[in-house]
């Protein structure tokens, strides 16, 4: 019997820890895989994220995560007399702000559109030979300036400045994001108001404002009467007075800016009431001392 003698193979002596492995993805793939970690560091799933500053999108995202049934509960809820718990009721486990946005922004495009359309409606009553209910409505886009301007002061900018100052004067019972939730739910009581002030009685109106001031004014007094009454200062209590102020100030320019549109008469001789100027934006003054 013969043998022959085979050279051994240099890879097959190297063993198991000779053997190598190479990456086949692209550079740019690989750089992905290890940015924020390193090349041997790996971020666990369940791991707690950094917090962001609040500066970026990440920060103000939780206060946009919000269902639609839960934001349309916030809404009417504040039409209840029920409501004067709202920030520990119906704002947990938190606040946000997905709702007061919409709100408000809503509200501003219902002051414009219905109160272009009771303009239509007002002047066809008053003269139905000139006009006809078949002419396309004019829009004042002035008109869509001011709802702007006076909607988002009013909803955002008061709880901001409120809050600041009552940060300034050592309360802190609730944060700027209840704040501007309060507020801009608050407001959600004019879009309905705004549609039914389409009809051109001016009493109707009046009594129709008057019920919203009252339901969302009593609504930020209960909620927000409680947080002043934590300061151990009491003449901080006394802001309550000017915010109520300030609340019949914006109701009132609602009404009359937007809804102060007057038949000249329904019969010819059957006058009722003055017309408004023919431009919505002209002659604000007037509108005010021809109430």
């Amino acid at each position: 019997m013969a043998y022959v003698s085979i050279e051994s193979d240099d890879r097959m002596e190297e063993g198991p820890e000779g053997l190598q492995f190479q990456s086949f993805l692209g550079t740019d793939a690989r750089a992905a895989s290890t940015q924020a970690g390193g090349a041997s560091s790996f971020e666990p799933a369940g791991a707690p994220r950094k917090p962001s500053g609040f500066w970026t999108i990440e920060y103000y995202q939780p206060y946009f995560d919000v269902d639609t049934k839960t934001v349309l509960r916030r809404c009417y809820s504040t039409l209840l007399p029920t409501s004067r718990n709202y920030l520990s009721t119906h704002l947990t486990p938190s606040a946000d702000l997905y709702g007061p946005f919409w709100t408000l922004t809503t509200l501003i495009f219902s002051l414009f559109v219905f109160s272009s359309l009771a303009s239509s409606i007002a002047a066809y009553l008053s003269d139905p030979e000139a006009s006809s209910p078949t002419d396309p409505i004019e829009y004042d886009f002035g008109l869509l300036s001011i709802a702007f301007g006076l909607v988002y002061s009013y909803g955002l900018g008061v709880p901001i400045l409120l809050w600041l100052g009552l940060r300034y004067l050592g309360v802190g019972e609730w944060s700027i994001i209840e704040a501007v939730a309060v507020w801009g739910y608050g407001q959600f009581v004019w879009i309905p108001v705004a549609v039914l002030c389409v009809i051109p009685i001016s009493l109707v109106r009046w009594i129709l404002c008057g019920i919203a001031f009252l339901l969302s004014g009593f609504f930020l007094v209960a909620n927000v009467y409680p947080v002043l009454a934590s300061a151990d200062k009491k003449a901080v209590r006394l802001l309550i007075i000017v915010l109520v102020a300030l609340h019949a100030g914006i109701a009132l320019c609602f009404k009359v800016l937007f809804f102060s549109y007057y038949i000249k008469q329904i019969g010819p001789k059957d006058p009722i009431d003055p017309p408004i100027p023919g431009n919505p934006t002209e002659g604000l003054a007037a509108r005010f001392f021809a109430l």
